[in-house]
C-alpha cells in the first residue's frame, strides 16, 4: 500500500471546511486532478452516497466510482474508490478536521494498493512522486479557495 498525506491549516472554521470538502461539485475548484464529477455533486455525502468523477492522476486518465464509508460530521469523511475505466484499481481517500478557535487543521490522507511487483516499481519510480505533488497541489488551493471566500 502507498500513502499520500497532505495537511494544512486553512482560517476557516471546521463546519465550513467540512461542509466544502465532503460535497463533490466542489472538488474541480480545488482539486487539480478532479476533471469533473456526477451523480449526488450539490451536498456533502452521507454513508452509503456515491459519486462519479473525472479524474487524471499522474498523466492517467479514467473514471471512479467513489463511495462515502464513513461520516463523523465535521471531525472525518472517508470514501473508498473503484476505477471502472482502463486497468482498474482502487484507493481510499480520507479527509480528518480538527478545530482550533475558528481555524481547522485539514488532513488529507490518499491510499493505494500494489497490486504487483511491477506496479510497486512504478509507484516507486514515478507516480507516488507525482502524486504526492498533486496532493500537495490540492490542498494549497483548497487553502487559497476558502480563506479567499471568507473574505467576499
Amino acid at each position: 500500500m502507498t500513502q499520500i498525506i497532505t495537511s494544512a491549516t486553512i482560517d476557516r472554521p471546521i463546519e465550513a471546511v467540512y461542509a466544502y470538502v465532503t460535497t463533490p461539485g466542489h472538488w474541480p475548484e480545488w482539486h487539480p486532478s478532479s476533471l469533473g464529477v456526477s451523480g449526488a455533486t450539490d451536498h456533502s455525502l452521507l454513508v452509503g452516497e456515491q459519486v462519479t468523477e473525472r479524474f487524471l492522476v499522474a498523466g492517467r486518465r479514467g473514471e471512479v466510482v467513489w463511495t462515502v464509508r464513513e461520516r463523523e460530521a465535521p471531525r472525518r469523511w472517508v470514501i473508498a474508490g473503484v476505477i471502472t475505466s482502463g486497468a482498474g484499481g482502487s484507493g481510499v481517500v480520507s479527509y480528518s478536521l480538527t478545530a482550533h478557535g475558528d481555524a481547522t487543521d485539514f488532513r488529507r490522507e490518499f491510499t493505494y494498493p500494489l497490486p504487483n511487483p511491477l506496479y510497486a516499481l512504478l509507484d516507486a519510480l514515478l507516480l507516488r512522486r507525482r502524486i504526492r505533488a498533486e496532493s500537495a497541489e490540492a490542498v494549497r488551493q483548497l487553502k487559497r479557495r476558502l480563506e479567499a471566500s471568507a473574505g467576499g
